[in-house]
């Protein structure tokens, strides 16, 4: 491979794709290059069981009818289940405590104490005072282990980890999920985007004119390059860059560091759910056994269910292996539909998005006292290097879409460049 273009995308995620889209309508030409064998970075679906798909990755359009990919999905003629957007809201999750549900009173102050942290950790990012969440919620509270359990699912780093103000700029629902995958919407939408798969970048040269990008399969040169890849892989060293990134970029990457969710779904041979057992549940003892995690049990009508965890304990079970995962996830759903359930089990599949070598990790979570880095990773360097991904946003971090936007806004900062360098 040798070729000159414009611009040099390294990554095939949304963030790529959409930053090719936007180069192509803007003129510009571009040479995407991606690492894995397949485009969507951490959008991902595989089939669990025939016509049957599971996202291992990002499963649900966060923000619901505001999000780009509706349209998309719609204008491909993608079913989306836009009439599940209520499950995830606070009155419709369901908790199991030991196996048994919560009463009505013990609903009530669960709910009370969610709202105590929600308002206690929005006021600290109001008033700028960007600490961890373990600072300002009580951890005494009886109903801190699923809050905590969550929580480090929701950004895959544990409370003494998370950072008030990032998590305080974090808006949007659930959203809509994608009847046949999230991974299989960003796949088909990409699919007009050329990329050579199977071309890891291993050094980008900017110390002269312009930016050289080395692969295993040849050199290509461009006038910029955008890496829209994660603050895992830039923290890695897995790219060297010639000469070095400056301090304040380094400082960024290191403060964002990859958080880790991952994912168990697990596919029975019938509906043990029950009709009106499908929705989103949190589920722990309290024998602190490190057994919380969140359910989310046949929401499309499906005979499936997926268990989350994050933080250390997920990446604590991540280690431990395949079989270990899905025995907990197994556990877990037998914890909220009964012991029953357990010689319905079809299949499993499980993530390992710590170790995932293209990514390592989720997605990333700034330190606390680090919110501001997000900007700062999103900052060019020297007016060649640019950076997208949902790393580099603020409000929709963590998601599909907010790599989405990021890479249409670098290529609208690019293109502008180029044409004042012209």
């Amino acid at each position: 491979m040798s070729a000159e273009t414009d611009v040099i995308i390294i990554g095939a995620g949304a963030a790529g794709l959409s930053a090719a889209k936007e180069l192509s309508r803007l003129g510009k030409t571009h040479t995407v290059v991606e690492g894995s064998h397949r485009i969507g970075g951490r959008a991902y679906s595989e089939e669990i069981a025939s016509g049957v798909w599971f996202d291992l990755g990002c499963a649900w359009l966060v923000e619901g009818a505001a999000n780009p990919f509706v349209p998309i999905a719609d204008e491909l003629g993608i079913t989306v289940g836009k009439d599940k957007n209520d499950l995830f809201k606070g009155e419709n999750l369901r908790y199991r405590r030991s196996g048994t549900p919560l009463n009505d009173a013990q609903r009530a102050a669960c709910a009370r104490y969610y709202d105590h942290c929600d308002d206690a950790i929005s006021a600290a990012a109001k008033q700028g005072r960007d600490v961890p969440l373990s600072d300002v919620v009580d951890l005494e509270n009886e109903f801190a282990v699923p809050f905590m359990g969550g929580t480090a699912s929701a950004w895959g780093l544990d409370l003494d980890l998370v950072s008030t103000v990032d998590y305080g700029t974090s808006y949007g629902e659930l959203g809509f999920p994608v009847v046949n995958g999230y991974g299989n919407l960003v796949a088909a939408w990409g699919a007009d985007v050329v990329v050579p798969l199977n071309t890891r970048v291993e050094r980008i040269d900017w110390s002269g004119p312009g930016v050289t990008v080395e692969t295993p399969k040849g050199t290509i040169k461009g006038r910029a390059a955008l890496s829209t890849v994660s603050t895992g892989i830039l923290a890695s060293g897995d790219i060297l860059f010639a000469p070095g990134l400056p301090d304040w970029k380094i400082e960024a990457i290191n403060n964002l560091p990859m958080g880790t969710e991952n994912k168990m779904g697990v596919y029975f041979d019938r509906d043990v759910f029950g009709e009106e057992g499908h929705g989103f549940y949190a589920t722990w003892n309290d024998n602190g056994n490190g057994n919380m995690a969140k359910v989310e049990a046949g929401v499309m009508g499906l005979n499936t269910a997926v268990v989350f965890v994050g933080g250390r304990h997920g990446i604590w079970l991540e280690k431990q292996g395949q079989q270990a995962c899905h025995d907990f996830a197994v556990d877990r759903i037998a914890d909220v539909f009964g012991n029953d359930i357990r010689k319905h089990v079809d299949r499993s599949i499980v993530t390992a998005w710590d170790t995932e070598p293209w990514t390592r990790g989720s997605w990333a979570c700034a330190r606390p006292g680090h919110a501001h880095q997000r900007a700062n990773l999103a900052r060019p360097v020297d007016d060649r290097l640019f950076f997208a991904g949902e790393a580099t946003m603020n409000g929709v971090q963590g998601t599909c879409h907010g790599a989405y936007l990021s890479g249409i806004r670098a290529a609208k900062q690019i293109a502008t460049q180029l044409n004042a360098g012209s």
